[in-house]
């Protein structure tokens, strides 16, 4: 109800804001003063349906608008109240080790390092809305403000119960005869071991009250000073919170005496087991650790300025100039961590203080996995989970304060542009300069220095931390250059150059470290941190399409682009060391850790894109499009989130009354990056969704919309299929909306 249109930039201008590697999307909302009418109302009320949690949510949405009689001002209102409950069933592979030196025909042969069957449950709300205001006071002059607010609660539970390789392998146990090796990774092997041991871990993080919130204030005005001279200025501010302050989380170890497993590529999940039944906790069920995050807020702040003038010519080549100015500054801050830890003072590893009672997965947990693992697992509900960590966890401020996660971050840009409009005889286009000044710092910890370096962190179980900022600035020339050619009546051909500036994620420039640690001394732990020197991702890009309109609503389109990425953001590793607790080492050890951060690197990107729209009779047609794209890193590794094929197939129907469509969509496997050392690929994914609606009048009609139809799973994997990372399903979604406009 809010939306007016839609604008798809596939190439770049000067005038517009930089910020992606080719193109922009915008979002233009509706306008108090755009209505026809002096009063409308449209709103929406509905329910979707999640066949996997078996739940149904109920949808609400709302737009009032009024303009005085003269459309010289006006006022919208929208609200909202979304409810959705999620759940995702997964087995999953965390991460893969080599075996060491020294281990016979086994040496370099990779191995997983945990296997789990997952099991998260998620409850969303959102709430929120918008009120704009417009002013017309006169025929060349309007104003428009606006404040936006959107709050999300979503509450969540994780379980994982997992085989964990370090306290086999990784332990020095040499898996059974008869195992299988097969693309150098151990894909089945049998852990002989003594009863009673215990080589598995079962994680259950409960988040109960994680949130979300994002507002903004904005203001516009338009100025059309003459006929041939017009201005543009806006001015906002934006807020965006993401909170967890509570992890309810305890490591527990299970296990009988013995582990095995077997990978059964990807179209199926991996077998495994850890020799005890899983229904209900067993005898020797001991606490591992208590960790978990606590008191997190990260929060981004972005302001924003900008001045747009264009002058229009007549009688010239050149139709109109546009220029302008834009200041932003954007602070991101997190600060105050506290990460939990066990109160030894109340004996948490006391099997007596264990919580009492339990629950189990659904009946359905994991249907359709293929794979034999355990699925009728018990746990501890979050409430269990939240009473017994208030009592057995310690989360001192001072003592568990976790600098690692404590950053600040601000990023302020300048820009300036100028564009010529250029029209002629059955052509038009632009050309312009966009210059950007980058200025960025970031605050961060380090772990070292004394009690009397300047603003050192002492009083944390964690170490001493000292304090450091890292500041960088970054100049860059941005020319483009688009032009149409009107080749016939019915086609069109487009070409273009640019050269583009798209920022690093702020998580990647400065973000808290993760880390995962070993089982010991002999073990090494995994981890992910930011990296505050990254250089802003530039692209030089080429576009060239034709597209022909050979019948009304019909279309046939080709495009062919190239992108050379100077300072592509890939991912690397290096090996560091921290002060790693456990129940073993109560007072510390320095851990050595494979720590996962961005680089800066070059790459390319090359391909092609085809589309048809093809009307059937009256009231039928279809409309499909195909994408090729061969993209990858100068190293040859394969550019994250780049998918070789994707293609896109819709059929539709409509009518005065009737409308309905059902799409197929295809993406073939991309890389996601490095993940505990290893790469995480993900498979081929298709989905099929569909619509139908029904128009009584002008003033009702009603909708039903079905999404993942086939009920596809997502599947993952590391450097081959012979190494899977998960398997997931996240179910069907089913959207009744019963619409009025009044």
């Amino acid at each position: 109800s809010l939306v007016s249109q839609v604008v798809v930039h596939k190439t770049s201008q000067a005038k517009l804001p930089e910020g992606g590697v080719t193109g922009t999307v915008d979002i233009i909302t509706r306008k108090p003063l755009d209505f026809a009418e002096q009063f409308t109302g449209n709103v929406a009320i509905g329910g979707v349906y999640s066949d996997l949690p078996g739940k149904t949510d109920s949808q609400f949405n709302a737009l009032f608008n009024y303009r005085n009689a003269a459309s010289t001002a006006g006022v919208l209102l929208q609200i909202f109240d979304e409810n959705r409950t999620l759940r995702r069933d997964g087995v999953e592979v965390l991460g893969y080790d080599q075996f060491g030196a020294g281990s016979g025909a086994l040496t370099g042969v990779w191995y997983p390092r945990m296997i789990g069957a997952a099991l998260f449950e998620q409850k969303r709300e959102r709430r929120g809305g918008l009120l704009e205001v417009q002013f017309k006071p006169a025929d060349n002059f309007s104003v428009d403000l606006s404040g936006f607010v959107s709050k999300l609660d979503a509450s969540n539970y994780n379980r994982n119960y997992l085989l964990y390789n370090p306290r086999t392998i990784g332990a020095g146990i040499s898996p059974a005869a008869g195992y299988v090796v097969r693309n150098n990774t151990l894909v089945s092997a049998v852990i002989p071991g003594a009863a009673g041991t215990q080589y598995g871990l079962y994680d259950m993080i409960a988040r109960p009250d994680e949130k979300a919130s994002t507002t903004y204030l904005s203001a516009a005005a338009e100025w059309q000073v003459s006929d041939s001279f017009t201005l543009d200025f806006k001015l906002g501010s934006s807020t965006g919170h993401g909170e967890t302050p509570t992890q309810e989380v305890a490591e527990w170890r299970v296990g009988n005496g013995a582990g095995a497993w077997s990978l059964n590529g990807i179209d199926n999940a991996p077998s495994f087991s850890l020799g005890e039944a899983t229904n209900a906790p067993q005898s020797n069920l001991a606490l591992d650790w208590i960790f978990g995050l606590q008191n997190l807020d990260i929060e981004d702040k972005d302001t924003w300025g900008q001045i747009d003038a264009e002058l229009f010519f007549d009688g010239s080549v050149v139709n109109s100039l546009q220029f302008g100015v834009r200041l932003a500054n954007h602070d991101r801050e997190s600060g105050n961590v506290v990460a939990q830890g066990p109160n030894w003072a109340a004996d948490p590893f006391n099997p007596a203080k264990f919580p009492q009672g339990h629950s189990n997965y659904p009946s359905d947990y994991a249907s359709g996995f293929g794979g034999t693992f355990p699925r009728n697992l018990w746990y501890y509900t979050a409430e269990q989970m939240a009473a017994w960590n208030a009592a057995q966890a310690n989360r001192d401020p001072v003592v568990r304060r976790y600098p690692f996660y404590d950053f600040a971050l601000e990023e302020k840009t300048k820009a300036v542009y100028v564009q010529a409009n250029l029209e002629g005889d059955r052509w038009n286009g632009n050309i312009g300069l966009r210059l950007v000044k980058t200025s960025e710092s970031v605050f961060q910890y380090r772990e070292g220095g004394t009690a009397s370096t300047p603003g050192a962190i002492t009083g944390s179980a964690f170490g001493i931390f000292s304090p450091f900022t890292i500041e960088n600035d970054f100049t860059d020339v941005l020319p483009s250059a688009n032009f149409k050619f009107d080749i016939t009546d019915d086609l069109v051909a487009r070409v273009a150059a640019t050269k583009t500036l798209a920022r690093p994620d702020y998580s990647a420039l400065a973000g808290g470290l993760v880390l995962t640690p070993p089982s010991g001394p002999n073990d090494v732990g995994k981890g992910n941190a930011s990296n505050p020197n990254l250089k802003p991702i530039r692209s030089t890009n080429l576009d060239a399409a034709l597209e022909w309109y050979y019948a009304p609503r019909a279309l046939l389109s080709a495009s062919v682009y190239y992108m050379d990425l100077q300072s592509y953001v890939s991912q690397g590793v290096t090996e560091q060391q921290f002060l790693t607790f456990d129940q073993a080492h109560p007072n510390g050890y320095m851990g050595k850790y494979l720590v996962n951060s961005p680089i800066n690197t070059k790459g390319s990107v090359k391909g092609a894109e085809f589309a048809v729209e093809q009307p059937i009779g009256e009231h039928f047609g279809l409309s499909a499009n195909y994408s090729y794209t061969d993209a990858k890193e100068d190293s040859g590794k394969p550019l994250v989130g780049a998918s070789r094929n994707v293609f896109n197939l819709v059929g539709y129907f409509e009518n005065d009354k009737l409308n309905a469509r059902i799409a197929y969509n295809y993406r073939s496997h991309f890389y996601n990056g490095l993940d505990r050392r290893s790469a995480f690929n993900q498979d081929d994914t298709r989905s099929v969704s569909a619509s139908v609606g029904w128009t009584f009048n002008e003033h009702f009609a009603i909708s039903l919309d079905g999404m993942n139809l086939t009920n596809e799973k997502l599947k993952y994997y590391a450097e081959n299929k012979d190494q899977p990372r998960g398997i997931y399903s996240n179910g069907r979604q089913f959207y009744l909306t019963l619409r009025a406009k009044f």
